[in-house]
């Protein structure tokens, strides 16, 4: 028995079968009746069985045929689906979108994945938090097919897409002068001990704050470093007077002792890393979700 079963010869097998005839199913199928009977041979070679009784009158199927036609009917529908899912997959609208996102996202991040949800129903979604020099070099090897990225002003190999602003927020202690005003100039907090994480733990944040300060003028006083959030704002509570700079990611915490204020003129840019080709369909439905996100916003 060969093993060359081509779906035409299954094609041609079903329609004989449901059209009880080598000349009705030719109809059917809009080729030559020859064809369609030389085909069904070439089958019944390859399977070693007979499939149709044949006379000058009638074309029925063998038992063995009413077996395989059963089989053969699963088949093409399984191939059926095969191209519909790759369809789906080639228009955007099936299949996984690694992305990587940043830690503590937003809740833009998830109104952004529900508006996916609406324009894509069955495409899947698998996040990945990285640090931000894995999730760009995952980016890069085709690991991840995008990944979101605070405050970079560039990234070498990736095209970077804005997709929103978020204002950056002071913490420092309730009974400072400073705590009066309703915003704050990052020039007014230059005298404070600033505390900041080290450069490596987020460079892009850690160049966006101090390009701030060049950009003003002033020279920041470095104060403890930045140990968590939830840690630093109870030392800005408890200690000698210090602050320090931050972008909400879950809401703004409630703390007796500390005061939070916008901190005027300086925004945080999340942008999305893709690579430099034209975008995937995946990747318009994602531009789209942001998009619809961000209309929300301007509308809410």
């Amino acid at each position: 028995m060969g093993t060359q079963v081509e779906l035409r010869q299954l094609e041609y097998f079903v329609a004989v079968a449901d059209e009880g005839g080598f000349g009705r199913a030719a109809e059917r199928i809009g080729i030559v009746q020859s064809a369609v009977s030389q085909q069904v041979r070439r089958l019944e070679r390859e399977l070693g069985v007979r499939l149709f009784d044949r006379s000058t009158r009638h074309v029925r199927l063998t038992g063995d045929g009413e077996r395989l036609l059963t089989e053969a009917r699963a088949v093409l529908a399984a191939t059926r689906r095969l191209r519909r899912a790759a369809a789906d997959v080639v228009a955007g609208d099936e299949g996984v979108l690694r992305l990587g996102v940043v830690r503590g996202p937003s809740d833009r991040l998830y109104r952004t994945l529900n508006a996916l949800s609406a324009i894509a129903p069955r495409l899947k979604v698998r996040l990945s938090s990285l640090p931000v020099t894995e999730r760009l070099a995952a980016v890069r090897s085709g690991e991840l097919d995008a990944a979101l990225v605070r405050a970079s002003a560039g990234v070498p190999g990736l095209e970077l897409l804005p997709v929103w602003d978020d204002p950056l927020m002071v913490a420092l202690p309730v009974d400072h002068p400073l705590a009066a005003e309703p915003e704050l100039d990052i020039a007014r907090l230059a005298h404070l001990p600033l505390r900041l994480a080290p450069r490596a733990a987020n460079p892009p944040f850690h160049d966006l704050v101090l390009d701030a300060f060049r950009a003003a003028g002033v020279e920041p006083v470095t104060g403890p470093p930045f140990r968590g959030f939830q840690e630093t704002l109870a030392e800005i509570a408890a200690d000698p007077p210090s602050w320090t700079v931050f972008y909400e990611v879950g809401g703004l915490p409630t703390m007796s002792r500390v005061a939070l204020r916008p901190l005027a003129g300086l925004r945080l840019t999340t942008s999305l890393a893709v690579p430099p080709d034209p975008p995937s369909p995946m990747l318009r439905h994602l531009l789209e979700a942001v998009r619809r996100t961000c209309r929300q916003n301007v509308l809410s």
